[in-house]
């Protein structure tokens, strides 16, 4: 097979597409049916990975279910105290960000991804135990901690199995663990919170301890279960495993999987100004997105809902964001574009949130607003991560852009921490409007880059991008040219 620096033997692609090699423009081998290959591969690392980061975001939120049953009269976390115990969970799940990626990387997804995992999962069940705000800001802490890895862990390894034009269902199904969260999250809390002072703990106890042993539980599974690298699958054939490396090598160049990943790596990858709108696209996706999250059940429970209404009444909006992610990630692999998908889906929510500012007394089209809002932001997120994840050639920058991506975008989520105050209950004017703005943050940043890759493929095709000149090129060794990834001259971007 030739390698991506190859350059006599390159057909240069038309915008969007994939790179492609003159000699590997090649059959699939007779002995192999690349589409029972694909299903292979989908059983065998999808399932598992939802249900990891549907626990892990579970984990993560379910201490909004807590706080109607009884979280902050209990631990007293009046004023901006019950903020604050949200805040203090994203400190370390940002800055922990690329280092576990780096971890990913040296002790294999099996080892890492199942390690932290049972990590967070004994943290919550310690969160039920709690007696007073100072534990419940420890553990909410060491939560961010373990949980860091989770995300970028996960969309990395996806990643690192499927091509650009099928990745994009695949992500969303993986990325919309979180709607099933916030739904079975709302099931969940329903039922444990008729458990209130069983054995003479409160609905809010159990909520932590039961959700937490199931994932520690399930984490003891996840060690056997999480497949590592195709360059490792032991599920693969030999010739399966070279085929699997060869077809996302054909699409995303050389990999460099076997080069050692330097602090100077690490700083290259800054260099180039599309990581930095990959983050601001991402960062105005989760204050709003966050926000509902986080405050969904307080948001319903202002519509004039009782205790175990509310959390019923907050599982339809998750369900409906879960489809509507879905059909538009089927449409936008089947036309192999993202951009408009992520654009029409911002101005939905938007579209959500306006409602929510304007109307005021009629409950029926607040709640129908909440469908908008969840749909739009949650239908955009996963195109959004996708789209830049997946347009990140190479082991070294997609480990770094994606963990940049989600790390510097949970800024987000310490900004919507604090956007819906009791106080301001029950219209949440504050809350709604940073919502809009960052929003349009989002859109922004999302047109910003889309102009940015198309016009980088149009210098590509013509000549004249910065890798394009053979002098450049001649002064670097191979092992540089195979980190250029997607900066490579013969790589096209997906639109």
């Amino acid at each position: 097979m030739a390698h991506i620096d190859e350059k006599s033997n390159v057909t240069p692609p038309s915008s969007g597409t994939s790179i492609v090699l003159a000699d590997d423009v090649h059959a699939v081998p007779s002995t192999i049916d690349e589409k029972a290959l694909l299903r292979k591969i989908d059983m065998r690392l999808l399932p598992v990975l939802c249900v990891l980061y549907l626990l892990a975001f579970l984990d993560r939120v379910n201490i909004s279910n807590a706080a109607i049953f009884g979280l902050k009269e209990d631990l007293k976390l009046d004023g901006i105290k019950y903020n604050t115990a949200l805040t203090i969970f994203f400190v370390p799940y940002i800055i922990c960000e690329i280092p576990s990626n780096m971890l990913l990387k040296k002790f294999k997804p099996h080892v890492w991804l199942s390690g932290c995992m049972f990590l967070f999962g004994l943290v919550t069940t310690m969160q039920g135990l709690v007696q007073n705000y100072g534990g419940i800001l420890t553990t909410r802490f060491f939560l961010g901690v373990f949980e860091a890895g989770m995300f970028p862990g996960c969309f990395y390894l996806i990643a690192m199995w499927y091509r650009r034009d099928e990745a994009q269902k695949r992500y969303t199904f993986f990325f919309n663990s979180t709607s099933l969260a916030g739904a079975f999250g709302g099931l969940l809390a329903s039922g444990i919170g008729k458990m209130d002072y069983m054995q003479g703990y409160r609905g809010w106890r159990w909520i932590f301890i039961l959700e937490g042993i199931l994932t520690c539980l399930c984490s003891i599974a996840f060690f056997f279960l999480i497949q590592d690298f195709p360059e490792e699958a032991k599920f693969l054939t030999e010739e399966e495993r070279a085929f699997v490396k060869d077809r996302l090598q054909r699409d995303v160049g050389t990999s460099a999987r076997d080069e050692t990943m330097t602090w100077r790596d690490i700083l290259e990858v800054f260099k180039d100004y599309k990581i930095m709108l990959g983050g601001l696209m991402y960062l105005g996706m989760l204050v709003p997105a966050y926000g509902y999250a986080y405050f969904a059940p307080s948001i319903v429970k202002s519509f004039g809902y009782g205790a175990i209404e509310t959390q019923l009444r907050s599982v339809p909006p998750w369900v409906a964001s879960f489809v509507y992610a879905m059909v538009i990630a089927i449409f936008s692999d089947k036309i192999k574009h993202r951009f408009l998908f992520a654009f029409v889906s911002i101005l939905i929510a938007m579209a959500g949130l306006i409602i929510l500012l304007c109307v005021h007394d009629d409950r029926n089209v607040k709640y129908g607003a909440l469908f908008l809002v969840t749909s739009g932001c949650y239908g955009a997120m996963p195109v959004i991560v996708c789209w830049f994840n997946t347009n990140l050639g190479g082991h070294h920058r997609r480990a770094v852009g994606t963990a940049w991506q989600i790390g510097f975008g949970n800024i987000g989520g310490i900004i919507a921490t604090y956007t819906f105050v009791a106080a301001e209950a029950p219209r949440y004017v504050k809350g709604y409007s940073l919502g809009l703005g960052f929003l349009g943050l989002a859109l922004m940043s999302l047109t910003a880059y889309f102009f940015a890759i198309k016009i980088e493929n149009h210098k590509r095709d013509i000549g004249t991008s910065k890798y394009s000149n053979p002098e450049i090129l001649a002064t670097m060794s191979e092992v540089e040219k195979k980190k250029l990834g997607d900066l490579n001259p013969d790589y096209r971007y997906l639109i």
